[in-house]
């Protein structure tokens, strides 16, 4: 037998296949008729898509919000790769910590990171932290960190402007 003859029947079988599949698959036209016979209809497949959650968005200002004072607080500006926090009082913005964010790609909600100390920034600076690392926690939409001042530790508390 010709090979090219069997190839264009095969291609045509197949064809004939795919067609009969769609045709299959497809719902009944609804008919507008009530008094046709009418079944129940096929229950159509739903199609799972996973969603992929996106990585927490830290970016933007940070306000303390669990501070004894209105006038003296600390405040953080995070990139997409960096933070640095500052006490605030009046007139005045200090550095306390310049270093590294980094936020879990798998959309965790609640996570921490350690951040690396950027002492090109913090090692002139009177009242910044002299610590290589500084935990970071995110949690509720609270950014938080234990601070260490005049032997005295808090937890400082943030929340996004």
């Amino acid at each position: 037998m010709n090979t090219a003859v069997t190839r264009s029947a095969a291609a045509l079988a197949l064809l004939a296949l795919l067609g009969l599949g769609t045709v299959a698959c497809s719902a009944p036209a609804e008919s507008t008729d009530s008094k046709s016979d009418s079944q129940p209809a096929a229950p159509e497949a739903v199609e799972e898509v996973e969603e992929v959650a996106e990585p927490v968005d830290l970016a933007g200002e940070w306000t303390q919000i669990n501070s004894n004072s209105p006038d003296s607080f600390q405040s953080a500006t995070i990139t997409a790769d960096t933070i640095e926090v500052s006490w605030n009082s009046t007139d005045t913005k200090s550095l306390y910590w310049a270093g590294t964010v980094t936020v879990p790609e798998n959309g965790s909600t609640s996570f921490t990171f350690d951040s690396a100390n950027d002492t090109s920034k913090t090692d002139s600076a009177m009242l910044a932290s002299s610590d290589p690392t500084k935990t970071f926690t995110y949690a509720d939409g609270e950014l938080s960190y234990e601070v260490t001042a005049l032997g005295t530790t808090m937890t400082v508390r943030l929340e996004k402007q």
